[in-house]
């Protein structure tokens, strides 16, 4: 006879939140294990790419850790990938280098 299991605790329905292993104990009873949720890996805002250098936590547990390790040394760091970065860089650069060239041209004619 197969033995029945009930949860353990108040939630009854099979949600995300209440995902259960089948275990069996040393004392031969089967016991239901609750499982985390799967966490998410950090990507960029712009590009969707995997952000290098942070790791994987659940929100929670996010808050929990310092920020030092929940961060990249760099101007958006933690955000935006370094190519991104770069590209942001490179665009408010030339922008400014057209506002220059806007002012200068009137003066010449």
């Amino acid at each position: 006879m197969v033995q029945r299991l009930t949860y353990r605790r108040r939630l009854s329905y099979n949600t995300p939140s209440n995902r259960v292993k089948i275990v069996k104990t040393p004392g031969g009873k089967l016991t239901f294990h609750y499982a985390k949720k799967r966490v998410g890996i950090p990507k960029c805002g712009d590009c969707s790419e995997k952000l290098r250098g942070i790791p994987r936590f659940r929100p929670a547990e996010l808050a929990r850790i310092s920020r030092r390790r929940k961060t990249v040394n760099r101007a958006y760091g933690g955000s935006r990938c370094a190519k991104c970065v770069r590209d942001r860089i490179v665009r408010a650069f030339l922008v400014e280098e057209q506002k220059i060239v806007k002012q200068l041209a009137p003066k010449k004619k």
